[in-house]
């Protein structure tokens, strides 16, 4: 079962693809993962990524694609993968037709005032990486995290005016492969405002069906 879960930034696609990976023992392959991965090497490639990731753009896409075909040689990925933010433009769509058949592509659908309130009070540990929210999901200890006790932040591209450009950089970019997948019918359309245990019921449905 090879799927990609497509939605705005915000929506719930990692959280619920992780779910999803869990529930159908199938890697989630998240591309935001594999960028800060390589940012994080600090070599010249990531610093290059941490720039155009700081400014809330899209990485070129033979980057993008470069990095995916990498990771789906690895054996984990030979019975079925999650794609997590992958593709994100019509480009990089006709660049995965190339290597793979998907089998159903998840659109997660939410509202834009959801998608500001929920990443911008998304708070992320430096040590472990686990991740809060500052109403829905907050720390015991405010700025600490209950599971390492390392220190909260906020990531750069979660910040108001940075998640606004993101917005629109998915309208103009990603919103089009809503499109492009109906015609290939392989699209299933999961409302994300409910909460997320309601809406991983809406998402088993669908592959189960």
């Amino acid at each position: 079962m090879k799927l990609i879960f497509i939605g705005p930034p915000g929506c719930g696609k990692g959280s619920n693809a992780k779910l999803t990976s869990k529930e159908f023992n199938i890697p989630q392959i998240s591309m935001g993962d594999l960028l800060r991965a390589i940012v994080k090497s600090g070599s010249g490639l990531g610093k290059k990524i941490g720039k155009i990731i700081d400014g809330g753009d899209l990485i070129p896409n033979d980057v993008t694609l470069e990095i995916l075909q990498d990771r789906l040689k690895q054996e984990d990925c030979e019975v079925g993968y999650i794609l997590d933010g992958y593709p994100r433009n019509i480009g990089q769509a006709k660049d995965l037709d190339k290597i793979v058949d998907i089998d159903k592509v998840l659109f997660i659908s939410c509202s834009e005032d959801s998608i500001i309130q929920r990443l911008s009070g998304r708070r992320m540990c430096k040590k472990c990486g686990n991740i809060y929210h500052i109403l829905n999901m907050p720390p015991k200890k405010a700025g600490i995290c209950d599971k390492c006790g390392g220190e909260l932040f906020q990531r750069h591209d979660d910040s108001e005016k940075v998640i606004k450009h993101r917005l629109k950089v998915y309208h103009e970019e990603t919103f089009p492969l809503i499109k492009f997948y109906e015609k290939k019918g392989i699209l299933e359309k999961v409302d994300a405002n409910p909460p997320v245990e309601e809406v991983f019921e809406q998402i088993k449905k669908i592959l189960k069906h």
